[in-house]
């Protein structure tokens, strides 16, 4: 008899999980997902376009919290869970939550779930979000491209809106951003690629995903995938890179799947290593030798720089950060907070008194952010609110420490200034010898 299935996800790694094992395997019955860690994504449907001929009428998508019930209602046996960047207790919690309500937990791994490219495939991961994985891609693109290669890089799903319009995304220039709709989440990911010169696709279905990136009309010669949260990736590396953060030392071993990402890899990055304690990074290499002792590790800071540092010294600044690395990711600092130190701000301000509506709401889910105003935008009513709330707050200044130009999608009315961070490698072995190494095995050169 086929197995009735709930896929539990976050609109990235679940989907994923369905289309590589679950689609067309008529073994199983996919009888709904559910959702969570991202706000509005549940009431849709996973569309017939994309679930395929055992699906003709979609499979919905409902919120975690309705799990117990539906796990009853709908005679379950699985409860595959999907989404990442999440601690052990959250993981086996849900489990228990799964088993008590009569159905099976699963966890699917590397085998059954990456897709092999027909180009190598370069894979940028970490362990928790907001370690440095970006601006590391961002690096290893760049050396590429020094070497005359196409490089095409595949990021980790970030599909929020119309699932069916979104199945195979492809990114050149910043007029895509908007041709897409993407949120702002969206754009602090896709833009920094984009503005260097180099391709970016992203969507929903990735088998088609990378056969598109593959025959690129801009040519391809390897694939980038650039990963998401701290999830394993979702095609076979032929090189794989994991980020770890010493100013969350431990956390390497604590959240799912970061662990997996780590013991996958073949390069562990030390980044942040101008602004962590020695006991940090003394912690996090110890626990790489631990998980990972094959592993190259390459040491990196990633240093700061500003538009304008007068627009910071001696000012009351407003620091805005990027959302996800403050919400789901923890952190209780980021580039903006090392800028607004570094370059002598008088007082960073709580932004909490002047929030309104979803950011209001942010706060309430997540109410160990402190005195940072996350960029939330997966939404114009959020973009809105965004906007509202920058304005409100009584400072003197505003210090945006998102990926992105946030002034090019919200009006800021008082004094700004941007701040930047690329990785920096630290002595050797460095990723230009690594990259090196990797061209001529591959025959790239």
């Amino acid at each position: 008899m086929k197995k009735n299935v709930i896929i539990i996800g976050a609109a990235g790694r679940d989907f994923h999980n369905f289309n590589t094992y679950y689609r067309g395997n008529e073994d199983y019955n996919v009888v709904a997902f559910t959702a969570a860690q991202i706000p509005d994504i549940d009431g849709r449907k996973y569309p017939v376009e994309l679930a395929g001929d055992l699906y003709p009428e979609g499979i919905p998508i409902y919120a975690e919290d309705e799990l117990p019930k539906l796990i009853k209602d709908l005679n379950i046996d699985d409860c595959v869970f999907s989404y990442s960047d999440v601690t052990y207790d959250k993981v086996m919690g849900v489990s228990a939550v799964v088993n008590a309500a009569g159905a099976n937990f699963v966890l699917l791994g590397p085998e059954d779930t990456m897709v092999k490219s027909t180009k190598p495939v370069i894979a940028v991961g970490a362990v928790r979000t907001g370690c440095g994985k970006s601006q590391t891609s961002r690096k290893v693109i760049e050396y590429l491209m020094e070497k005359g290669l196409k490089v095409v890089a595949i990021r980790h799903p970030m599909p929020y809106g119309n699932l069916a319009e979104q199945a195979v995304q492809r990114f050149a220039t910043v007029e895509d951003l908007a041709k897409h709709k993407c949120t702002v989440e969206e754009m602090e990911e896709y833009e920094p690629h984009v503005v260097r010169g180099n391709v970016i696709y992203a969507g929903v279905d990735y088998e088609a995903i990378v056969r598109a990136a593959e025959k690129d009309p801009d040519g391809c010669d390897v694939i980038l995938w650039d990963g998401g949260n701290n999830d394993f990736p979702f095609y076979k590396p032929d090189l794989n890179m994991t980020v770890v953060d010493p100013h969350r030392p431990g956390h390497e071993l604590k959240y799912y799947p970061g662990e997996v990402t780590l013991r996958l890899s073949d390069v562990a990055i030390i980044n942040k290593m101008d602004s962590a304690s020695p006991e940090g990074i003394q912690e996090v290499r110890e626990n790489i030798n631990k998980v990972a002792p094959n592993a190259i590790v390459v040491d990196a800071a990633s240093p700061i720089a500003v538009d304008d540092p007068s627009v910071i010294k001696d000012k009351k600044v407003l620091v805005v950060e990027d959302g996800p690395t403050l919400t789901h990711g923890e952190m209780k600092l980021g580039a903006g907070t090392v800028a607004a130190r570094k370059f002598g701000a008088a007082e960073v301000v709580d932004p909490r008194p002047f929030v309104v509506g979803k950011l209001a709401e942010t706060f309430e889910i997540y109410p160990n952010i402190g005195v940072l105003l996350p960029a939330m935008g997966y939404s114009d009513q959020q973009l809105k609110d965004l906007e509202t709330s920058i304005n409100n707050t009584e400072c003197d200044a505003v210090v945006i420490g998102t990926p992105i130009d946030l002034q090019r999608i919200v009006k800021i009315d008082k004094p700004s200034t941007r701040v930047y961070y690329d990785l920096q490698e630290i002595g050797q072995p460095s990723l230009e010898g690594i990259l090196n190494d990797f061209v001529a095995d591959h025959k790239l050169a």
